[in-house]
């Protein structure tokens, strides 16, 4: 199976300003920094499960691959809304982390969707 080289770029990119963020983030004590540690792992989670689809051994094993990113894609999305919800981070500057977060997994969504169908 071949995945899309722009949603292997695409994911890469975002896991980069995930931990961009998380540095961010780090500065700040307490609940930040639990917070943090959860965005990182699922934020850049994303992309080494797109990555590891394209190794994958069969179809199913390819689906399975894109739909753990895309769970992981739904928790990165919960972890940015409770932190803008919260009013811990500046909502302007991770709103566009959580739109992109929103619009990768809506590309997976549609992605294992059409691999199911086949």
């Amino acid at each position: 199976m071949v995945v899309n080289s722009s949603i292997a770029e695409r994911t890469k990119r975002f896991a980069i300003r995930v931990v961009k963020a998380c540095c961010f983030l780090d500065e700040k004590p307490g609940v930040y920094r639990t917070i943090s540690k959860q965005l990182l792992r699922s934020g850049t989670s994303i992309g080494a499960n797109v990555r590891e689809a394209q190794s994958a051994q069969s179809n199913k094993d390819f689906i399975n691959k894109l739909e753990i990113a895309l769970k992981e894609a739904r928790e990165t999305q919960y972890w940015l809304e409770i932190l803008i919800e919260s009013e811990l981070v500046d909502k302007h500057k991770f709103q566009l982390l959580l739109q992109e977060a929103n619009e990768i997994g809506k590309i997976l969504v549609s992605s294992t969707k059409k691999l199911k169908g086949k």
